[in-house]
C-alpha cells in the first residue's frame, strides 16, 4: 500500500493492523444504518401478526440487532472495541411489498466512529428475521444494507446521497 492510500488499516509496508486511535480527540459519535428484509406475503403476515412459531420476531431481531452492535469488535478483525453509550433499532413493515426494513442508530464518546456499529447491528436484526422465519420462507432476501449517516470525529457529519444509484 502506497502512503497515500485512504485504506486506514494497511501500514506503509501493507500489512494489517489495527489504526492508532490514541490521539485522536473523544467525541460525540453517531451513525446510522439501514437495510431491508423481502419475504413471501405469507411470511410477511406471520411476523406483522405475531403468530410465528418462534415468538414475537421483531422483538427478538431488536434484541439481537444491539447484541449485535455491541460485539463488533470481536466480529470485525480490525475493529476496536467501543463502549457505545445507546443503540436504537426500528423496523418498518411494508405491506405493498412484503418488506420488512431496520434502521439502527448507534453512539458513542470516544476516539473512534460507530459505523460498523450501526451496520453490523442492522445485518445482525436482519438476519434474525431470517432465522426465525427460514421454515416458513428460506427464498427471503436481505437487500441494500449501507450506512444512511455518520457525525463527529475529525472527518464530521456524512449524509449519504439518496439521489445516487448506489444509495437508493
Amino acid at each position: 500500500m502506497s502512503q497515500d492510500s485512504p485504506l486506514t488499516h494497511f501500514d506503509a509496508a501493507g500489512q494489517a493492523h489495527m489504526v492508532d486511535v490514541g490521539a485522536k480527540t473523544e467525541t460525540a459519535r453517531r451513525a446510522r444504518a439501514i437495510g431491508r428484509i423481502r419475504m413471501q406475503p405469507a411470511t410477511f403476515e406471520l411476523i406483522g401478526s405475531g403468530s410465528a412459531r418462534k415468538g414475537d420476531v421483531l422483538g427478538i431481531a431488536r434484541i439481537a440487532a444491539i447484541q449485535g452492535a455491541k460485539r463488533t469488535g470481536e466480529l470485525i478483525p480490525l475493529c476496536h472495541p467501543i463502549a457505545l453509550t445507546r443503540v436504537a433499532v426500528e423496523f418498518e413493515l411494508d405491506e405493498s411489498t412484503s418488506t420488512v426494513t431496520c434502521t439502527t442508530t448507534a453512539e458513542t464518546f470516544g476516539r473512534t466512529g460507530v459505523e460498523m456499529e450501526a451496520l453490523t447491528a442492522c445485518s445482525i436484526g436482519l438476519l434474525t428475521i431470517y432465522d426465525m422465519c427460514k421454515a416458513a420462507d428460506r427464498g427471503m432476501v436481505i437487500e441494500e444494507i449501507r450506512l444512511l449517516e455518520k457525525a463527529g470525529g475529525k472527518s464530521g457529519h456524512w449524509v449519504a446521497d439518496t439521489r445516487s444509484p448506489l444509495t437508493r
